[in-house]
């Protein structure tokens, strides 16, 4: 089969293509034909330490297709089930897939939207429920509202009842936005939002502020946080890894800061919340109020393609690469 692999030296990134055979599930493992995986930016920043140094791995996170095979101990799956899910290796024509990651696709859904879904609205399920606990009317400022991440938070905020705020450095982007909910966009690249803010809430403030910016923004965002509310960390493409705190604001105003990533949990731990993501995600998606936004589908040897048009932060949403087999 073909897979794409990923090289890391010195700080920087090579993509190739290998031929590799077929891997074999283990149990509790179904083998996977992948149809389509989506990007995920974190797995190409090296400062992310999702790679070793000088080391190729196989590459891809998320994918969705039909089931092949089935390993020991898989009572809830048959071959030829159509599935999404968090799986190592995606880029490639076929994957092993964790069963307890394995979710039947709602009918809905394309191959490629389900591809898109998986990853990203896990990690708002953590960022928005589990720790956010974002209710009905409560106001939410999403930090890159176009990214993939910013994009889903900003539809299952929506789909819940609160109100949301995103900034973006693109008017063209935050207008997209508008028809997926967005109530107040601000136009911006600089940690220079917390006035518009504290207006727009009228004095109240974000009661959750999701981060998918980084250390520039960082101490913004706090300012304008409300009383009790929460800050999730999620990302930092700015490449600012350190930011001031101020300890007043959170003292004060019983803040609540929190980091978001798989980066040390174990598969167990990735997969203790999987029912309460079943039970609060997957209905509004199989019902439309949630629908994946895809910007661009690359064919499966359009990878590097695909990284660079992530890369230059033009896209709203995520990028989907799609399988050779994808039509059979």
């Amino acid at each position: 089969m073909l897979s794409h692999w990923m090289h890391t030296r010195e700080g920087k990134t090579t993509l190739e293509m290998r031929t590799v055979d077929i891997p074999k599930p283990g149990p509790k493992q179904v083998l996977v034909q992948l149809k389509a995986a989506s990007l995920n930016r974190g797995e190409f920043v090296v400062g992310h330490g999702l790679h070793k140094g000088d080391q190729a791995t196989q590459i891809g996170m998320e994918g969705a297709g039909v089931i092949a095979a089935l390993g020991e101990d898989v009572p809830d799956f048959a071959i030829g089930d159509k599935v999404m899910g968090r799986c190592r290796g995606a880029f490639a024509e076929f994957a092993c897939m964790d069963a307890r990651e394995a979710m039947i696709i709602p009918g809905q859904l394309s191959f490629e939207e389900a591809a898109s879904a998986p990853l990203a609205f896990l990690v708002v399920h953590d960022m928005v429920t589990l720790q956010g606990e974002l209710k009905a009317g409560e106001w939410l400022l999403i930090n890159g509202v176009s990214s993939g991440v910013g994009v889903c938070a900003l539809q299952y905020a929506k789909a819940i009842g609160a109100k949301v705020i995103g900034t973006s450095g693109s008017p063209e982007k935050l207008a997209r936005l508008r028809d997926y909910g967005l109530d107040v966009a601000i136009c911006t690249r600089q940690p220079d939002f917390a006035q518009e803010v504290m207006t727009a809430t009228n004095g109240h403030g974000a009661d959750l502020v999701i981060n998918t910016v980084g250390g520039t923004v960082f101490a913004e965002s706090v300012s304008c946080m409300a009383f009790e509310g929460r800050l999730a960390m999620v990302g930092y493409v700015d490449n600012t890894l350190t930011a001031a705190i101020d300890l007043q604001a959170l003292h004060a105003k019983r803040l609540k800061l929190f980091g978001v990533s798989n980066k040390l949990r174990t598969p167990d731990q990735r997969a203790q919340f999987l029912p309460e993501f079943k039970r609060d995600i997957i209905p509004l998606l199989g019902d439309g109020r949630i629908k994946p936004l895809i910007d661009a589908v690359f064919p499966f040897e359009e990878l590097e393609h695909a990284k660079q048009m992530m890369e230059t932060n033009v896209h709203v949403g995520k990028i989907i690469i799609q399988m050779p087999n994808s039509n059979k």
